[in-house]
């Protein structure tokens, strides 16, 4: 059984047992959180569609941790001309473990 879940704006395929990273979400470490804008759902019945999305479907996980990315560096520069711009950036992340997935 597994799932396509829009979390943040950006689409998972999940099932239950998961362990994922996805953008920051504003929840304490070790609550509970639903997501319910399921796109597709797949058991062993066949495959449901959602247009957008799967009604009565949902998806159950729990907040693991939160932490950041590795660094990704931004460099800029010139040929030339004596320009360069070095800079860095670290995605914050939201680990969280599925817990179930229900029609």
């Amino acid at each position: 059984m597994y799932a396509i879940v829009n979390i943040s704006g950006k689409q998972f395929k999940v099932s239950p047992a998961q362990q994922l990273f996805v953008p920051l979400l504003e929840s304490e470490v070790g609550s509970k959180i639903e997501f319910s804008d399921v796109r597709l759902l797949s058991d062993e019945g066949g495959i449901s569609v959602g247009t957008p999305v799967v009604d009565s479907a949902k998806v159950t996980a729990t907040v693991l941790e939160h932490m950041k990315d590795e660094k990704i560096l931004v460099l800029k520069k010139k040929r030339r001309k004596g320009y360069r711009k070095l800079n860095g950036h670290r995605q914050q992340l939201t680990c969280i473990e599925i817990e179930s997935i229900e029609k």
